[in-house]
């Protein structure tokens, strides 16, 4: 049995009629009763009963018909939605995500995404940019939105966002009083940074930033977040060099700083594998483009 024996026997049993039924299926009419007929031999028993000016669908035809049009409509259903998928428009979609990205890009691009594609669902997982990686080589997470710069040649990027980095210190730090600080102040200060091993590349870019400024700073304490840092700020625990976007970050006991000189720039940028051709990916970087225009 075939998907269109069911489309005929369907088209006969609305109709009542082979001659309207064959022409509302653009086939010609014996082949549609040798069809029918085949389908009836198949089953065991006639769906019609057939006079020379009527047909009428028998108790099992009837029964068969209630059968036949829900198995075409869970088809065309899963036409549909395989058709949504293949579109990008249905699936699910996992985003790894930095924590700073959520005061501003990360917002942007998801409400513009679930208007664009409201039938995809999003799943969320906050991880360091070391974390993405590593999930993104397994399949964990599709995309991800990591801090540059980064090591992995299996790895495309697109920039979203661009800022400065700037420095981060107890509110009543005497360097407070500069309303911008030169680097090499920072040269006898002890560093509150993100951990070599979760930060990686940025990690190194903000020892290579100190090396600029003449010194290599002393870390007393290694973090996994952003927010962790800028609360051991507060403790007065040390200073720090963060994104500018950290202050968006609500703590008390701190000030954030310029640097003083050509303001080093740091770049958040969504992650995808290169051998990945999901629509749904191809989608959420077209968004991504849309969010941040200015960068594209």
């Amino acid at each position: 049995m075939e998907l269109r024996h069911l489309r005929y026997f369907v088209a006969v049993a609305e109709e009542l009629h082979f001659g309207r039924a064959a022409t509302r299926l653009s086939i010609m009419q014996p082949s549609l009763s040798q069809q029918i007929q085949q389908l009836e031999d198949e089953l065991g028993f006639p769906l019609f009963r057939r006079t020379k000016r009527s047909v009428e669908l028998t108790d099992a035809g009837s029964v068969f018909l209630d059968a036949a049009r829900k198995v075409l409509l869970q088809v065309q259903e899963a036409k549909q939605a395989a058709q949504r998928a293949h579109r990008g428009e249905a699936g699910r979609l996992v985003i790894g995500y930095i924590s700073s990205s959520t005061y501003d890009v990360l917002p942007l691009m998801l409400r513009l995404f679930r208007e664009r594609f409201p039938q995809v669902e999003v799943a969320l997982r906050e991880l360091t940019t070391h974390e993405q990686l590593r999930a993104l080589e397994e399949g964990a997470i599709q995309i991800g939105l990591i801090r540059l710069p980064i090591n992995a040649p299996w790895v495309s990027v697109q920039v979203v966002r661009r800022e400065p980095i700037v420095c981060v210190l107890p509110e009543r730090h005497p360097l407070a009083a500069h309303e911008r600080i030169p680097g090499t102040l920072l040269a006898q200060e002890p560093f509150v940074l993100q951990s070599r091993q979760q930060g990686s590349g940025y990690h190194v870019y903000l020892m290579k930033l100190c090396l600029g400024y003449g010194f290599t700073p002393n870390v007393v304490q290694e973090v996994t977040q952003m927010h962790a840092i800028v609360g051991m700020v507060a403790a007065g625990i040390g200073v720090s060099l963060v994104p500018l976007s950290t202050q968006n970050i609500r703590s008390q006991g701190v000030v954030y700083r310029e640097l003083e000189g050509e303001a080093p720039i740091t770049e958040v940028a969504v992650a995808w594998r290169s051998d990945a051709h999901s629509r749904l990916i191809q989608n959420f970087l077209s968004v991504a483009r849309e969010a941040t225009p200015d960068l594209h």
